[in-house]
Formats: structure tokens, C-alpha cells, sequence
């Protein structure tokens, strides 16, 4: 039975997740935390990052591992499935509409319409990140500058700016995570 449910929820992660892979979080966070909670939020942030890590679209990454986190390798490639089977026949169709009708008026308006929907779902995933990140917590405080984190501010920060000078995303992974390694470590001896 819980390879159905998997399978049924990535499908309609698939099927509305309009924008790419990053538009795709907020909706598996909703089936994976809040809707069946399958996985905690730091669980799903966890998913998130080793998605962003490893070789291949996000979107699918993380339906790969959260499939296998909640049933195994059957999960795994049923939640996967699951997650590619609207984009399969939407692309053919779509494909299939373009070619023939080309580029007019309203599918240039419904593609505008979409992209602020889009950076909206973005953003609003991106904020439960930011919160995680800084609070450790999952939801923002009642009092949000007693328990912020000095530490995860500056990385934030330090990160951000390095991703607009443009430098490398596998040398900010890994310069964050020997970052994270080490400051855990040295957290121990104090």
C-alpha cells in the first residue's frame, strides 16, 4: 500500500511542479512532512542537500531519496516513477502542441503567468530553509533573536555572496560542509 501512496503523491508533485526542480520542494514537503508525515522537516532539509549534491535534476534526486527514506529501494524507484511519469506525457503533448501550432500569443501569456507562481513556491521553500538554518527549529520563534545561530548567519551570508561573485556550487558545498565539520568539532572542546 505504500508504494501506491508514494507513487500517487510524487505523481502529483509531478504533476504541478511547474518551474523545475527547486518548484518542486514546497509540494514534496507538503506530501512528504506535512501531508503524510513520512519525514521531519530537518530529515526533508537533510534530502534537500544531499539532492543538491548529487549528479542529476533535483526535483528527481529528491523523490530518489525520499522514496528510499520512507520504503526502501522500492520506494525509491516508485516515488522516482512517480515524479517523472506527468512530465513524460506533458512533454510529449506540449512538444507535440508547439511544433505544430508554434510560438502564439497565449501560450507566451500562460508561460508569463506562471513565472511569478513560480519564484513565489521558491521562495516560500527557501524561507523554510532559512529558518531551519538559523533557529534550528522549524517554524520561527516566539522571541526569533534569542536562539539565532551566530554561525549559521555568517554562512549564510558568506555563501550568498559567493554564489553572486559566481563562484563554483561544488566549492561552496564543500567549503560549507568542511565549514559545518569542523566549527561541530570545535563546538565539542568548548
Amino acid at each position: 500500500m505504500i508504494y501506491l501512496l508514494l507513487y500517487l503523491e510524487f505523481v502529483k508533485v509531478g504533476l504541478f511542479c511547474v518551474g523545475g526542480g527547486y518548484a518542486s520542494m514546497p509540494l514534496i514537503q507538503a506530501a512528504v512532512v506535512e501531508g503524510n508525515h513520512w519525514l521531519s522537516l530537518s530529515e526533508f532539509v537533510d534530502i534537500f542537500t544531499i539532492s543538491q549534491m548529487t549528479p542529476g535534476p533535483i526535483g528527481i534526486n529528491a523523490a530518489t531519496f525520499a522514496g528510499m527514506k520512507v520504503a526502501g529501494p522500492g520506494g525509491a524507484i516508485l516515488a522516482t516513477l512517480g515524479f517523472v511519469t506527468p512530465s513524460l506525457i506533458l512533454c510529449i503533448i506540449v512538444a507535440k502542441l508547439f511544433f505544430k501550432y508554434g510560438d502564439i500569443g497565449p501560450i507566451r501569456g500562460l508561460l508569463n503567468g506562471l513565472r511569478p507562481a513560480v519564484i513565489a513556491l521558491i521562495c516560500s521553500a527557501g524561507l523554510g530553509f532559512i529558518i531551519l538554518s538559523l533557529w534550528n527549529e522549524e517554524a520561527l520563534p516566539a522571541r526569533p533573536l534569542e536562539n539565532l545561530d551566530p554561525i549559521g548567519i555568517i554562512m549564510l551570508i558568506a555563501t550568498f555572496i559567493a554564489v553572486r561573485l559566481k563562484v563554483s556550487v561544488i566549492k561552496l558545498l564543500a567549503g560549507s560542509g568542511a565549514c559545518g565539520l569542523i566549527l561541530g568539532m570545535l563546538g565539542k572542546f568548548f
